[in-house]
């Protein structure tokens, strides 16, 4: 803790600048509906994680040729995305059509055999491409294609919907990241009946987000920019833009590569891709390229790479098989920035989950639990209504530890206003609202009564402490080493003499001028403040933040991931002094200084370490 009126602790501004934060896996796992066939290929992505990955692969039909080539490339391809499918968190892979150069009986039998790499290990898609099918459109009847990719192909297929009546269309639904999406494989030239089919599909899925994939949809420019072809713009007319759950539409066909983004009749952008690399070095190496789905980012990473090239001893490959290994320039490997909740709200708005009683909450050990909403803080008023001086928090598990609200300094009326802005996952759907500040100090704190039970507690078994906060955009002013909650008193009255300051508290969590978290506790068995950092937190977003001991040792949290810079030194119990417990301060030398600035909403202690999944976030 820094002082209000003091020099800064330079050794813990030292320790901050190598703090980094390390993501937890989730342990909660997902099956994407795979028959045992499909795990005997490799263990499925976790459809629950905010990343996921689509794995595309155009035009074959170079490789896949009975005049003369190699389907090497293609096999290895696909065995690649499914030896790879949990690394990579691949949940489907789409094919772009021309599978095979002529669509003869002997071609479609080496592609059907090819697919036997991924066939029952991994749901995938096919459509048909100038070069696998003929006609004016998909009304064109039976062919050696449909009778090797047509319905049946595809009726066991865990994510597969349906086809379209001529079997030449079909669409599926897979999970990822912790929603379902839907994928329509259109032939090269959709009939009437096929663009009344795909309204009809989309209209039965009206809540997923679609991506349209064909094999007729843009032509890319010199510049890496894209335009549609004459198929293509009868898709955006008939079809794409006036569905705004069709987010991502990708083409082969042509080449060069290219991208362009369209605004749909919702005023929404869609993304147009063309991806083909048979014109490059062996047909296209059997190229895939990769889009990786971040929901936590609002990111899609676009990678693209040859897994049989990938393959060969580095040392080995010739000068065109180092060249076509990876596609890294900007047309091949890049970025789209999209707010996926945003996107999608037209359709699919994100449901904010329903408020939770306090006795859903008060698990084993908890010995004080505050929230702000009428059943904590039977006063509160409206939106940015100001909490008296006196307003008195109730502890809801009913151990005596309420807290009352006081303004230091003579602070102003809206120092401390209630607020009904929550986190998302918070039990209670309202928060309080701190501005506090220092030149001149300034701010708001919740102290428990003398007699408060909370005050004496030395928590010698363990302890959880959590609570949700928000910074606020902008965030304007100096709000350097501004206390969130803490307990009262000085660490030199303790006999705790070791650690930056004898006036520092024995125990507090706070936020250094570079937003880092700081959680300092001085341990009842030894003389030592061992502290946790974490990563520069966000402004303008809400966060759980959780402090776990064990009864050795203590581990800081922040949205449930597991931060780095947690202290090794062994650490037992809080030491206390039977003065106030606080939430919006630190004092120093027994004296607040500058308050809290931003919102802090329910706050858990139990007297126990609880696991992730056992925090306030959990339903």
């Amino acid at each position: 803790m820094n002082p209000t009126s003091g020099t800064p602790d330079v050794s813990r501004r030292l320790l901050l600048q190598a703090a980094v934060g390390t993501p937890v896996a989730l342990a909660a796992t997902a099956s994407l509906g795979a028959t045992p066939a499909e795990a005997a290929g490799g263990a499925p992505a976790d459809a629950t994680v905010p990343r996921f990955a689509i794995a595309v692969l155009p035009d074959t039909q170079y490789l896949i040729d009975e005049g003369g080539s190699d389907p090497e490339p293609v096999r290895e391809a696909l065995r690649h995305v499914v030896r790879t499918r949990q690394d990579a968190g691949i949940v489907f892979l789409a094919h772009l059509g021309d599978v095979t150069e002529h669509g003869t009986e002997a071609e479609l039998r080496t592609a059907d055999h090819v697919f036997d790499a991924i066939h029952g290990k991994l749901p995938y898609s096919v459509l048909g491409g100038n070069h696998d099918v003929s006609g004016t459109d998909d009304e064109r009847g039976d062919t050696p294609y449909l009778r090797t990719f047509g319905p049946r192909r595809f009726a066991r297929m865990s994510t597969y919907g349906g086809s379209s009546p001529d079997g030449y269309n079909s669409f599926h639904v897979f999970s990822g990241g912790g929603r379902r999406w839907l994928l329509l494989a259109l032939d090269w030239r959709v009939s009437d009946t096929t663009m009344r089919w795909a309204h009809g599909v989309l209209g039965r899925h009206p809540e997923l987000p679609a991506i349209l994939t064909t094999h007729d949809l843009v032509w890319g420019e010199e510049d890496g920019g894209a335009r549609l072809s004459g198929h293509g713009q009868r898709l955006w007319d008939g079809l794409i833009r006036g569905n705004d759950q069709i987010f991502l539409a990708l083409g082969g066909h042509y080449w060069p590569t290219g991208r362009t983004t369209l605004t749909n009749d919702h005023g929404n952008p869609v993304h147009l891709h063309l991806t083909n690399y048979q014109d490059r070095y062996y047909g296209g190496a059997g190229m895939i390229r990769l889009y990786s789905f971040d929901l936590a980012r609002g990111m899609l990473d676009v990678t693209t790479y040859s897994p049989w090239l990938l393959g060969k001893d580095a040392r080995g490959r010739t000068p065109l098989e180092a060249e076509t290994v990876e596609l890294t320039d900007e047309r091949e490997r890049f970025s789209v920035e999209i707010d996926f909740e945003q996107r999608f709200a037209s359709f699919a708005p994100v449901v904010p989950p329903p408020s939770r009683p306090a006795r859903d909450v008060l698990v084993k050990g908890t010995v004080a639990y505050w929230r702000f909403d009428t059943s904590g803080l039977p006063s509160a008023g409206s939106d940015g209504g100001p909490v008296a001086p006196g307003t008195v928090a109730r502890d809801l598990t009913g151990n005596g530890n309420d807290l009352t609200a006081e303004r230091l300094h003579a602070s102003p009326a809206d120092v401390l206003t209630w607020s009904a802005e929550h986190h998302h996952d918070q039990p209670a759907h309202a928060s309080l609202r701190f501005d506090g500040g220092k030149s001149p100090d300034r701010g708001a704190v919740l102290r428990a009564a003398p007699n408060a039970p909370i005050n004496s507690m030395t928590f010698e078994s363990g302890y959880t402490i959590e609570t949700f906060l928000k910074l606020p955009e902008p965030f304007e002013g100096d709000h350097a080493w501004m206390g969130i909650l803490s307990w009262e008193g000085r660490a030199g009255d303790a006999g705790k003499t070791s650690g930056w300051s004898d006036d520092e508290p024995t125990c507090s969590l706070n936020l250094s001028g570079e937003r880092f978290l700081q959680f300092v506790v001085y341990p009842t068995d030894v003389d030592a403040d061992p502290t946790s950092w974490s990563h520069a937190v966000p402004v303008g977003r809400w966060m759980h933040v959780a402090v776990v001991n064990d009864g050795r040792h203590t581990v800081l949290y922040v949205d449930g991931s597991r931060i780095a810079r947690n202290a090794a030194e062994r650490s037992r119990g809080i030491t206390t002094l039977g003065k106030p417990f606080a939430i919006g301060g630190t004092q120093f030398a027994e004296r607040y200084g500058q308050g809290f600035y931003g919102w802090i909403g329910d706050t858990r202690i139990v007297a126990r370490a609880l696991r992730p999944n056992q925090f306030l976030t959990a339903r």
